[in-house]
């Protein structure tokens, strides 16, 4: 599909993921409309150099009046919907924060799509994760998999994911929904995620502690790879078969943290033993998707391996690291 001057309004655009789809469908010719409500420090639109390049909205994804504002006035043909409170630590000592801006945020924007006053809405694109599973015995989780997510972010996560699709069921809207794995990649600057912290303490020393022994299983997944599967499922909304519907993004190859790390340390060049700490509170042993269905509605796969994928983001972070050593 040709993305040259759609109208796309994408929320959580100053974060990890989001930035990279804000970069790429800049890249693509879009008009890009984000939301913010704080102006962060490492926002991914500065990171990426295309905050003059988008048109920055200030406000928070809960004000409904906002939400309708800016989907009537910038006339959206799609909506990227990745606002949300991500940090596992931060969900369970402060879940009302975490319900409010993951579960209100949801529906307040289904509902101002819903109410659109033109006809030219074609899609909207809501981020959930592998989390929103919760526990298993039979894995790799496929799609219709229950959703047991018990711990505040997996809760705020399967709700938000249920509204989604009540919305594209009861009112026949164009909603569809991601399911995620562990998305890694230049870019994130949220050091307390596995990739990042490791690259971290391989390059610059910092602090490192391994939680849960190590052995935890998760599926990672490249963020330029992540970014594809967005899109794709985008342009196959008009689709009935694909209305509606949850996919999975994954490899299908899960690792444990150690071996994540070791990974890492081989990408750097780097020979170093992790501090390891038994205790992971809120955090679920073993968790990874299937991806069939997308290969098979969307045509998407992941095209970099965990080798080639750490290479880039390591080859990102190398150079971020060097030019903060720069400025200060």
């Amino acid at each position: 599909m040709d993305w040259n001057n759609k109208n796309i309004f994408i929320t959580g655009a100053d974060g990890f993921i989001g930035g990279w789809v804000a970069k790429t469908l800049v890249d693509k010719g879009a008009n890009v409309i984000v939301v913010a409500r704080d102006d962060r420090k490492g926002s991914a639109l500065k990171l990426h150099k295309i905050i003059d390049k988008v048109t920055l909205v200030k406000g928070d994804v809960t004000d409904y009046s906002l939400m309708r504002r800016i989907i009537n006035e910038y006339e959206i043909e799609y909506v990227f919907h990745f606002a949300a409170q991500a940090i596992v630590s931060i969900a369970n000592s402060s879940p009302l924060s975490t319900f409010e801006t993951n579960i209100k945020g949801t529906w307040t924007i289904l509902e101002a799509v819903r109410n659109a006053n033109y006809g030219g809405f074609k899609g909207i694109i809501v981020a959930s994760t592998d989390k929103a599973y919760g526990i298993h015995e039979q894995l790799p989780y496929t799609e219709e998999s229950e959703l047991k997510g018990i711990y505040p972010y997996d809760a705020s996560k399967a709700c938000a994911d249920i509204i989604a699709r009540s919305y594209a069921k009861m009112y026949d809207m164009p909603v569809a929904v991601t399911r995620k794995s562990n998305i890694y990649g230049g870019g994130d600057l949220n050091f307390s995620r596995i990739v990042p912290r490791a690259i971290s303490w391989l390059e610059r020393g910092t602090d490192f502690v391994v939680r849960g022994g190590g052995s935890s299983e998760r599926d990672y997944l490249y963020v330029e790879d992540a970014v594809a599967g967005y899109l794709a499922l985008a342009e196959n909304l008009h689709r009935n078969e694909i209305k509606g519907e949850a996919f999975n993004f994954s490899t299908n190859k899960p690792v444990s943290v150690l071996e994540m790390v070791k990974a890492i340390s081989m990408v750097l060049g780097k020979d170093k033993e992790p501090f390891i700490e038994q205790d992971a509170p809120g955090e679920i042993d073993r968790q990874y998707l299937a991806n069939e269905k997308a290969q098979r509605l969307l045509g998407w796969q992941p095209k970099h391996d965990l080798d080639e994928g750490l290479c880039k983001t390591a080859e990102w972070y190398r150079k971020f690291f060097s030019e903060q050593e720069v400025i200060n």
